[in-house]
């Protein structure tokens, strides 16, 4: 687990970065196919639960979709060289290996931690409750280790004259094998159950049989309190019974894919964001380190809140229900996008985009003592004339490179002075420096067109809190609210529910990416504008939620069948009284 948790992750660290500086596509294709990617790997559980439970059983399904995943990662790789074929082949290997990944990732997902359960008996309590301790440290190690270790790979290490992207994808890859390898090694030990058939391929059977037989026979039959009555026919009134109680918690589901829309994009917008930011390091902060935020802080998170926040808002009398947390952590996710628009406004202040298709940028340095006026054949663009450049006091600086021009007529020396303090080589700020041949001598004059943007990547840290505390009060709630309302065999069907919820967040980016053409910090405005009023609906319809006992239908079910226990009884003595009183010739 710690090691396909590095492979996801660490790929997914640089992968909208791989779209814009490799592929060179532009921000919105870019964040676009990242979601897509990120929504798929979300609807594929559903289908590799399926295969586990009807088909191969979770072991083999393991190892054939962990071999998809590898080849995954193979294809993304290779597509990331650049003597490989040209652009289109790229793109084509880089999508085919997205694919993969995803139904490698996604079919995996609900099999590893169910057959790691399987392999402990029900007294092994204290075990298994060991064992998925150790599970999901080591998730998070493993996202945290990537986050690290993948970005610095792509930007620290050189191959093919550029940045090292097929490296990046290759040490996931890498990580990805010797996780099969020691999976397949083990195989002697394990406990393999065989597929027992899957619980929501009956769910929808039932929900079908139910919606059919209404059709045909409500004009003819009485009506029924509740629609899925309708399959009592052919389906145990427990299933049903069941299916109505995880259909209660499915209608709250529908308002949760906001949630993830916004939190979803702290590998896409907000890490574009940061690409525009000062990314010097100060006081330890820098790129990496921010990027793995969200896994650190949740560490972090989690006692805090279970052990003082929610302690010391129960002694303040305030009730919070699960549903309760699950909209505050909505508010907060919202906030953390206000927090994010607030640090936007403050970079395109003194960030120049890169002029689209068929546009150029003209920059022209006045280096005269004199107004000088500029003209273009056919165009205003320069109507006023530009004033003499400033004089500054020169800043030295070790970390930097000179391009200097002898400019004869002017009897001076232009350099342009490339400060490079970004971790991103790409990102650097020219300064122009004159050195000018007067009466009295050399003199250094210095000149910025655009101020440096001195926005530093810290200021993200805020909204990667609030996101964070956002994350800890609605998902772990959300996961423990719909398994305390679930009956124990409709688990699976909310986990698959729960995971939709997530694909359907990444959508609703990919949608607004693509549809909306807004500027980013108005998108990000809007975002939380929209998550805010989904939280008003969503408490709301927590208002009129009854929280229900699902132990209560073991209790109900048991009683019953104990009173056929109890007919049934009665039936055989009256059967045998019958047989004593017939002719014995007749007696069996």
């Amino acid at each position: 687990e710690f090691c396909e948790r590095f492979s996801y992750y660490g790929m997914k660290a640089v992968l909208t970065l791989y779209f814009i500086h490799y592929l060179h596509w532009d921000k919105n294709l870019s964040t676009a196919v990242y979601h897509a990617f990120s929504s798929l790997c979300y609807f594929t559980p559903v289908l590799g639960a399926l295969i586990a439970d009807s088909w191969l059983g979770k072991f083999k399904t393991v190892i054939y979709l962990s071999i998809v995943y590898v080849i995954g990662h193979v294809v993304k790789s290779v597509g990331a060289i650049p003597d490989v074929g040209d652009s289109t082949v790229h793109v084509v290997l880089s999508m085919l290996g997205l694919v993969l990944i995803a139904f490698g990732t996604g079919g995996i997902k609900p099999c590893v931690a169910a057959f790691g359960g399987d392999q402990f008996d029900e007294e092994h309590v204290k075990e298994r409750r060991k064992f998925f301790s150790i599970f999901y440290m080591s998730i998070n190690a493993g996202s945290v280790l990537s986050t690290i270790v993948t970005p610095i790979l792509r930007g620290d290490v050189k191959c093919f004259g550029g940045d090292c992207y097929a490296l990046a994808f290759g040490v996931p890859a890498a990580l990805m094998v010797i996780a099969l390898v020691v999976f397949i090694a083990g195989s002697g030990l394990y406990k393999k159950s065989p597929p027992e058939g899957n619980v929501l391929v009956c769910v929808c059977k039932c929900i079908g049989f139910a919606i059919r037989n209404r059709w045909k026979n409500s004009k003819k039959s009485p009506k029924r309190s509740h629609w899925l009555e309708w399959a009592e026919e052919k389906y145990p009134k427990r299933l049903i019974q069941e299916i109505q109680m995880v259909f209660r918690v499915l209608v709250l589901y529908i308002p949760l894919p906001m949630f993830w829309a916004l939190f979803d994009q702290q590998g896409s917008r907000w890490t574009l964001q940061a690409t525009r930011m000062n990314m010097d390091f100060v006081m330890g902060v820098c790129f990496c380190v921010v990027k793995m935020l969200n896994a650190l802080l949740i560490l972090v998170f989690i006692p805090i809140f279970d052990m003082g926040i929610y302690p010391l808002i129960g002694l303040c009398r305030i009730k919070l229900t699960p549903l309760r947390k699950m909209a505050a952590g909505m508010i907060l996710a919202a906030l953390a996008f206000c927090a994010a628009t607030v640090v936007e406004i403050n970079v395109i202040k003194s960030v120049v985009e890169p002029p689209p298709a068929k546009e150029s940028l003209v920059q022209v340095y006045n280096l005269m003592d004199s107004e000088v006026t500029v003209q273009f054949p056919g165009h205003t663009v320069l109507s006023d004339p530009l004033k003499s450049y400033e004089v500054t006091s020169l800043q030295t600086n070790t970390d930097c490179i000179l391009r200097c021009l002898y400019l004869t007529y002017l009897k001076c020396l232009v350099c342009v002075y490339y400060h490079n303090t970004l971790l991103f080589k790409s990102l650097v700020k020219p300064v122009l420096i004159v050195i000018k041949d007067e009466s009295n001598g050399l003199t250094l004059k210095k000149m910025e067109d655009i101020q440096a943007n001195d926005v530093h990547i810290a200021w993200q840290v805020p909204q990667y809190v609030f996101i964070t505390a956002g994350e800890v009060m609605f998902s772990i709630t959300g996961l423990e609210f719909s398994y305390s309302q679930a009956p124990a065999s409709m688990k699976s069907v909310l986990q698959a529910g729960w995971l939709m919820t997530v694909a359907f967040g990444n959508v609703i980016v990919l949608i607004v990416a693509e549809g909306a053409g807004m500027e980013q910090w108005t998108e990000f405005l809007l975002f939380a504008g929209l998550l805010v009023a989904v939280s008003i609906i969503f408490s709301i319809m927590a208002y009129f939620y009854t929280y229900v006992d699902p132990d209560q239908l073991d209790k109900i079910f048991r009683e019953d069948t104990d009173d056929e226990k109890v007919g049934s009884s009665d039936s055989k003595k009256n059967e045998a009284v019958s047989l004593n009183d017939m002719p014995k010739q007749t007696k069996m």
